[in-house]
């Protein structure tokens, strides 16, 4: 039977996560979406992140958010090296794209290993005075573990897209993501400036780590169950835009979670059907939707800058290597 109570609790509940899965991809949106760099250890990252908040929340009882805020600059010190790495052994030599994946890889699977070997693999959390506490809102339910990384998180992509779209540095990211050629001849290291790139999208994961942790337990291996969805959200957004991460990760994850509780569709489909089991299936096909909908993504003023115009007024686009894509 339909409930407005389920369909509204889980609408919110979607909403409320899939704040949290943008926080997650907004780092990713730096580097793969305007850097180019398949880091698929981002996950990794962030989980690194939630045992960080778990290490100093337990031994000295901070609070996870301020943790993650803590933490950030050595993050961010951690990502600027590693480019440096991945930019001396691959990027300089021309083998950033299956060496370079390899190399990330490495960095996953390295992470994971030295946190079971050191940790083992028992779910760990957090305490928090807002964990385990709920505002009731009419016939909704916002727990409090929920609502405080969504507006973090908020916050966090807010920040983010202010400094990549007002600073000179920020201006600087989208440029070298753009023409990395007129950037050198204005006088800018594109190196250095990828290098600072990198090392905000690792710092990001600091503060997603500690929210992820907020949320629920984790345990080393739990990263790799954001893999797909982070890198499905910074796609279907359209590469390289914070707003259309914002808006997938609501939309992907909202209308993912929204399925756990529509039992009423078993009127439709039969009392055997379980909602459940279609959820990932359902997330693929509207990533195949939308992607054929918005091939370039959900927001992306990305289109070819030289176009052939025909009789009718219609527009097509030359080969690949005679235009030049604007910004994402």
């Amino acid at each position: 039977m339909f409930s407005f109570d389920l369909l509204a609790n889980g609408l919110v509940a979607g909403i409320l996560l899939g704040g949290f899965y943008a926080a997650v991809a907004i780092g990713l949106a730096i580097t793969f979406g305007q850097l180019d760099i398949v880091n698929i250890a981002h996950p990794a990252f962030v989980i690194v992140g939630s045992y960080v908040a778990y290490i100093l929340n337990t031994r000295f009882g901070l609070d996870p958010v301020l943790i993650g805020v803590m933490v950030t600059p050595v993050f961010f010190l951690v990502g600027a090296a590693i480019y440096r790495i991945y930019y001396a052994a691959f990027e300089r030599t021309g083998q950033e794209s299956l060496s370079g994946l390899a190399f990330f890889f490495g960095v996953m699977f390295i992470i994971e290993v030295v946190l079971i070997l050191v940790y083992g693999v028992d779910y760990r959390f957090v305490s928090a005075g807002y964990i385990g506490d709920t505002i009731e809102v009419g016939v909704v339910g916002i727990p409090l573990r929920m609502l405080v990384p969504f507006v973090v998180a908020a916050v966090l992509t807010a920040g983010i897209y202010l400094y990549l779209s007002r600073t000179f540095m920020g201006r600087a990211i989208l440029a070298v993501a753009q023409d990395r050629l007129a950037l050198q001849l204005m006088g800018a290291d594109p190196v250095r400036i990828k290098q600072f790139a990198f090392g905000l999208a690792i710092a990001t994961t600091a503060i997603a780590g500690s929210l992820l942790i907020i949320i629920g337990p984790v345990e080393p291996s739990v990263g790799r169950l954001y893999i797909g969805r982070v890198f499905a959200i910074v796609v279907l957004g359209g590469m390289g835009s914070q707003i259309g991460v914002v808006l997938a990760a609501i939309a992907l994850i909202g209308g993912f979670e929204l399925l756990r509780n529509m039992e009423w569709l078993q009127i439709v489909f039969g009392e055997d059907f379980d909602p459940s089991l279609y959820r990932m299936l359902l997330f693929g096909l509207a990533m195949v939707a939308i992607m054929l909908w918005r091939p370039r993504g959900i927001i992306s003023s990305r289109e070819p800058s030289i176009v052939l115009h025909e009789k009718k007024g219609e527009r097509r686009a030359v080969a690949g290597h005679l235009v030049k894509e604007g910004r994402a």
